[in-house]
């Protein structure tokens, strides 16, 4: 078994790009899917699903470099899923994919 995730979708903001102590690079990005489909009424839907991806050094590198809100990427990882606890003291829970590929391929 695997923990394998391939994605296609634009850039939801500028990527968040952080130098850790060390030099090494840690990049977050937003990234929107579309799912077009025809509902039982018969009319097209889109629907719109963001996900949250963080790479770390080269692959970090790169995308600071190249990658900027809505730019069309696609991106291969592994699933990873964390709680914390928010200042209001409620547990919220994040589910991240930490990026292993990146191909850029819009413009």
């Amino acid at each position: 078994m695997r923990n394998k995730v391939q994605l296609i979708g634009h850039v939801g903001q500028d990527p968040e790009v952080k130098t850790l102590e060390g030099g090494r690079k840690v990049a977050t990005i937003t990234l929107a899917t579309n799912e077009n489909y025809t509902n039982a009424k018969g009319e097209k839907v889109e629907q719109t699903e963001w996900h949250r991806a963080t790479a770390w050094g080269k692959t970090a590198e790169i995308i600071e470099k190249y990658v900027t809100k809505g730019k069309e990427i696609a991106i291969e990882g592994k699933l990873t899923h964390r709680s914390y606890d928010d200042k209001n003291g409620e547990k919220r829970y994040v589910t991240d994919i930490v990026i292993n590929e990146l191909l850029l391929i819009g413009k």
